[in-house]
């Protein structure tokens, strides 16, 4: 059985973030054909072309921490029916210069979660269309909108909602499968 390295990116910087809990319960849940390693987005300045004909040490690392992992999974909050500012940063960061898109061809799955009652729906479907146009192939055969309630998720990322768990222990194995899929029919090209 092949091990696909998968980063993933928490939308959120905020150091009590519910997203960041269930980034912490999504690798727990994975299946163990997923290698999951956190790409940190909080130290990177605000994209510029300015910067194109030479990045910043911390933008070079951050490329280089996506060039090294084979599939993205993105664990985005909601803000004002969107994606925050800073995974959009990181995103245009990744996504450029012209030509160096680090997210070509590179699967990618979306999951969030929200207090309110449609989960992160919105947003994801934000972020769909903008990873949709960086040309990374994504995972549509599984939506995760979870609604967040207190203490659905403690600070290690152990559920207490065994519904959830089941439901994003699935959703994880389905991402391994699509990862595969992908990476067999559309190999990277480096």
């Amino acid at each position: 059985m092949k091990t696909y390295k998968v980063g993933y990116m928490v939308g959120s910087l905020a150091k009590g973030s519910i997203n960041r809990k269930l980034s912490k319960a999504l690798v727990k849940l994975a299946p163990p054909e997923l290698a999951l390693q956190e790409i940190a987005i909080g130290e990177l300045p605000l994209y510029s072309y300015d910067y194109d004909a030479d990045y910043p040490e911390v933008a070079r690392r951050f490329k280089q921490a996506i060039a090294e992992v084979e599939a993205v999974l993105f664990v985005t909050p909601e803000y004002n029916r969107s994606i925050p500012g800073a995974l959009k940063n990181a995103i245009d960061w990744a996504s450029r210069p012209w030509g160096q898109n680090s997210f070509s061809r590179k699967p990618s799955g979306v999951v969030g979660t929200s207090p309110g009652s449609i989960g992160t729906a919105v947003a994801q479907q934000h972020l769909r269309g903008v990873l949709c146009f960086c040309n990374s192939p994504l995972m549509n055969t599984m939506e995760a909108y979870i609604q967040f309630t207190p203490d659905l998720i403690d600070d290690d990322g152990n559920i207490s909602n065994q519904g959830t768990a089941d439901f994003l222990r699935k959703y994880m194995q389905e991402y391994a499968v699509f990862v595969q899929r992908v990476l067999t029919v559309l190999p990277r090209e480096d």
